[in-house]
């Protein structure tokens, strides 16, 4: 009986030491691969809020496997054709207007994308979660009416990320992330992302509409809205170079 009562503690999520069917590293790995699929695309709409003024833009991404990535600005016109691309551990910008492509060291994976509050590792490196972290699961919870894992992610020893500390609220119906903590070297919270209104675009589960916040300023934050996606399509290595960057176009 008791066994039975600790079990029905852990399916309602209320039990401090249940055994969990999947470990917490595979968990994480199955929730990037739903969120990206083998390869992606998406055009999307990055709204900065702030007190006193809010700015739009429009861009479009696309990424292969953990190691591809690519982002460009398509709006508004001053920003226009600014990219982000990924190989591997390597990171680059391309600025249109001077012309110019910076290699993105380490040190610079902290700084803000475009002005936002996502940062180039947020932006870009997204899939470092899964390769340079350690994880652990914590508990069970629901988020916007999803039951969800909680999962902390603890940076490996020497792995170039921005963040020493993750904690994940992974959906167990779609595995999406449905809420992400993200810690600084000193266990202080730095920025919270939320995501909502979860939709079927290009044959899976997607959260439409992310919403990153600085814990230190009330008032601030940068609103991502996915308005088309696309998976699991043919897409080769070559497209993810410094030309192809440079090159495209709305």
């Amino acid at each position: 009986m008791r066994a039975f009562f600790l079990m029905l503690l852990c399916l309602i999520g209320l039990g401090s030491g249940c055994v969990y069917a999947q470990p917490a590293s595979e968990i994480v790995r199955q929730s990037d691969l739903q969120m990206r699929g083998d390869s992606s695309y998406s055009e999307a709409t990055m709204r900065i809020i702030r007190p006193n003024w809010t700015r739009s833009m429009s861009m479009k991404s696309w990424t292969k496997g953990l190691d591809l990535s690519l982002v460009l600005v398509t709006a508004p016109a001053k920003d226009k054709g600014s990219a982000s691309l990924k190989r591997q551990r390597e990171m680059w910008n391309w600025i249109p207007s001077i012309e110019r492509v910076i290699k993105i060291a380490p040190s610079m994976l902290s700084q803000s994308w475009m002005g936002s509050d996502f940062t180039n590792d947020d932006l870009i490196n997204q899939s470092s979660i899964v390769v340079d972290y350690r994880h652990k699961m914590v508990r069970d919870d629901v988020f916007d009416k999803d039951p969800s894992w909680v999962i902390d992610a603890f940076a490996k020893p020497d792995a170039p990320v921005v963040w020493n500390k993750v904690r994940l609220w992974i959906s167990k119906n779609s595995y999406l992330q449905r809420k992400v903590e993200f810690y600084d070297e000193f266990d202080e919270l730095v920025n919270t992302m939320n995501t909502y209104d979860v939709r079927n675009l290009g044959g899976r589960q997607v959260a439409t509409r992310m919403e990153m916040l600085p814990a230190d300023k009330p008032g601030n934050k940068t609103e991502i809205i996915i308005h088309q996606a696309q998976f699991n399509f043919p897409l080769k290595d070559g497209f993810f170079s410094l030309s192809q960057m440079k090159a495209l176009r709305d």
